[in-house]
């Protein structure tokens, strides 16, 4: 964006903005060999590998501070919610009256204009006017009273909760769950849970994928969160004889198929609840089950399961 723009007004009316190309330039990125025709999947991979090697750049971790988070957490998060929703009807509903507030008005100066001889007819259409007006401003005075009301009930809510949290204070637990899955099969391979949460370290990461990682793996894709860019992880790389491939910052969707499980995991959690790990470990133990036996449309066999797919994969 520091580069000077040029515009040109076409006679279209369409406004094209690009960057200036200085004579011989050729912009360059690494994902450009993924277009090539000639090369394999394999081969497309070890080159990209081969052309962000500097991503593999092993950094410290910096030391968080632990600290402590209120139990009535869900509470507070459906008030929030439920207020939510109340609030965007009163935004509806104040538009509403605006609306019928500048109608009267205007139709109250289109009345102003009419003589005085003809405003006292006992007939005329302002008198239903006046009528409805005075009866929907009452309308909006009671509901202004309603909502002291709400406002009162909602304000003492509040209290009510932070005065049980006071009497009866219970730490909430933050629990991290990394997403394994097979890019060619759509297959969960496991979902490890985390009880040390958003203080998770490489160690637990790296146990965590040599017990759910497939022995024949070629490729692990990856952002390029602390937890793997390490040199446990490098380490466990050399072990298990893969190679890893690091995705640019801030582009999920060069880990799409990742990203789509993960957005698929919470909102099969959404409409669950849980207070122990255990419940959570369970409920983690039946979605993946409830996944890789449900059809599919987005493998290249339409209507199989991702085990069924494997299966058949295999047998090829």
């Amino acid at each position: 964006m520091q580069d000077k723009l040029p515009a040109v007004s076409g006679s279209s009316g369409h406004l094209v903005i690009e960057r200036m190309v200085s004579e011989g330039e050729r912009r360059v990125w690494p994902g450009q060999v993924f277009a090539d025709p000639e090369l394999s999947f394999e081969a497309m991979l070890r080159q990209y590998i081969q052309n962000t090697q500097d991503r593999l750049v092993y950094h410290p971790r910096p030391s968080r501070s632990k600290s402590d988070h209120p139990s009535h957490w869900r509470k507070e998060w459906e008030g929030r919610d439920n207020r939510h929703k109340v609030l965007e009807q009163r935004r509806k509903e104040d538009a509403e009256w605006r609306t019928l507030r500048a109608a009267f008005i205007q139709a109250n100066r289109e009345h102003e204009k009419v003589p005085i001889g003809q405003k006292k007819r006992p007939y005329g259409s302002w008198g239903p006017i006046l009528a409805a007006w005075v009866q929907r401003r009452e309308q909006r005075r009671i509901q202004l009273q309603e909502r002291m009301r709400e406002n009162e009930v909602w304000h003492q809510r509040n209290q009510d909760v932070r005065a049980e949290f006071d009497e009866n204070p219970v730490e909430r637990a933050w629990f991290a769950v990394l997403v394994i899955t097979d890019n060619c099969t759509r297959q969960c391979l496991g979902l490890p849970m985390f009880r040390s949460g958003a203080r998770v370290n490489a160690q637990e990461v790296v146990d965590a994928l040599r017990i759910c990682l497939p022995p024949q793996l070629q490729f692990l894709i990856s952002d390029q969160g602390t937890h793997f860019k390490n040199q446990l992880m490098a380490q466990l790389a050399k072990e298990q004889a893969f190679e890893q491939v690091l995705i640019y910052r801030h582009r999920p969707q060069s880990n799409g198929i990742a990203e789509r499980f993960v957005r698929t995991f919470k909102g099969w959690l959404r409409n669950r609840s849980w207070i122990t790990p255990e419940q959570l470990e369970s409920l983690i133990a039946m979605f993946i089950s409830d996944y890789n036996y449900r059809p599919h449309l987005g493998l290249a066999i339409p209507g199989l399961s991702p085990v069924e797919f494997t299966e058949r994969f295999w047998l090829f």
